[in-house]
């Protein structure tokens, strides 16, 4: 989970669809505008292209609640995995407001090891960042062996575990790579920047490796998305 910039203005069709009796929220260009806005990832377990991804709404549309329904900033894109972990659930860090530093508040770390765990660690004390923690923790390691969502927590763990492993890779073989001139070293460079990008999958756990060591930093911070 990392933070996101919302396109503005929102989709004209919103306020369209808003006053017709069975109107849609999946009108227009929302669904596209979502896409490029989440970098097609879903904003809360970072997993792309995922072909279950759909829009969701960040606070829950109870009663027909039309503001809600309808309202842009209330539009999230996320995969039915995460959707339907998170279901009514209220109080939670929203990734689209710059007051709310998700790699600041909460820490993603993963041991690249077959079966690992992720481990998502509050580094805040505040009601908002417990909330997301136990959410985040409950969509990467379902417990429940008889649930469809475990085997669907354990699929994203090997897509993580894999892009750890990637990313890992790239930054032994810049550290400690063997007979690397200026451009293997720079393209190397860029290979890591590449894999920082927001549009990278698991973004979140890669800004915390590089956070975890200040000689990573003083390489590399200028890439953490901001």
């Amino acid at each position: 989970m990392i933070n996101i910039i919302r396109s503005e203005p929102a989709p004209l069709c919103l306020s369209v669809e808003r006053n017709k009796r069975n109107g849609t929220y999946r009108c227009g260009d929302v669904k596209d505008r979502l896409i490029t806005d989440f970098h097609n990832k879903c904003y809360l377990c970072e997993e792309s292209d995922v072909s279950s991804i759909d829009i969701e709404h960040f606070i829950p549309h109870q009663n027909q609640d039309l503001a809600l329904k309808f309202d842009w900033n209330n539009l999230f894109l996320a995969c039915s995995h995460c959707n339907s972990l998170k279901g009514l659930r209220l109080n939670l860090l929203n990734c689209t407001n710059p007051n709310h530093q998700i790699t600041e508040r909460i820490e993603f770390y993963i041991e690249p090891l077959p079966f690992s765990q992720a481990k998502i660690i509050a580094v805040f004390d505040d009601e908002l960042t417990k909330n997301t923690v136990s959410l985040l923790d409950h969509i990467y390691n379902y417990p429940d062996s008889t649930n469809n969502a475990y085997n669907e927590a354990l699929n994203i763990r090997k897509k993580l575990i894999l892009e750890i492993l990637s990313f890992q890779s790239l930054l032994v073989q810049y550290f400690y790579g063997k007979g690397l001139n200026q451009d293997d070293k720079l393209e190397l460079s860029q290979q890591i920047r590449r894999k920082l990008h927001p549009e990278s999958a698991f973004t979140a756990f890669k800004i915390w490796i590089i956070k975890s060591k200040q000689t990573f930093m003083n390489e590399f911070s200028q890439y953490l998305p901001q």
